[in-house]
């Protein structure tokens, strides 16, 4: 693959795995919404006896959408749930074959997720078309069109991001852990 090429793929890499970080960001924002809901509920129910009355289909609603939104988070720091004893047995003794299986994983990986967006577009152009819901009318109601949305793009940035490391053979992602991080700062302003 010619240089030029390579670093234009990186970059685009970068693009997605940036997405994948404020996809991540928006979801766990969606995680603490959740958490007022919940808490809410409960308050209003013990303390007035005014029960929100949509809480189960907005607890239902945001789980779906926090799943798919910090799921292409997960694949770009490769924390998907997956078993790698195996690979990593064999990285010291094959460390190019380790490489290859990896790439044919995330090259599985990557059609499994394009097959998950190509499935589930023509369900969210349906629900935008017959502006379907779910919900209890006149309790509480959504579009069912933004949770297929969020499933098709995340979808299509997982199956994006899993190409990504084929192409860039990115096995070995290092996550900078906090200690880590005082460590480097502290050796910083040593040399300073």
């Amino acid at each position: 693959m010619s240089n030029l090429l390579l670093q234009g793929v990186s970059k685009l890499s970068k693009i997605a795995n940036s997405v994948a970080v404020i996809t991540n960001t928006v979801g766990t924002l969606m995680v603490l919404c959740l958490v007022l809901v919940v808490d809410y509920d409960v308050i209003a129910r013990g303390a007035f006896n005014k029960p929100f009355g949509g809480a189960v289909e907005v607890v239902q609603f945001t789980m779906v959408l926090i799943v798919f939104l910090q799921l292409p988070d997960v694949v770009r720091v490769n924390r998907l749930t997956r078993s790698d004893g195996f690979l990593a047995i064999m990285q010291p003794r094959f460390p190019n074959v380790t490489m290859w299986v990896r790439r044919f994983i995330d090259s599985v990986s990557a059609i499994l997720m394009a097959l998950i967006a190509i499935a589930i577009w023509p369900e969210f152009v349906e629900m935008l078309e017959t502006k379907d819901y779910f919900g209890i009318p006149g309790v509480f109601t959504a579009p069912w069109w933004p949770i297929k949305l969020v499933i098709f793009l995340s979808a299509s940035l997982c199956s994006l991001i899993f190409i990504f490391k084929v192409i860039l053979a990115a096995t070995n992602i290092q996550l900078i852990r906090m200690d880590e991080m005082k460590d480097k700062a502290i050796s910083a302003g040593e040399k300073l």
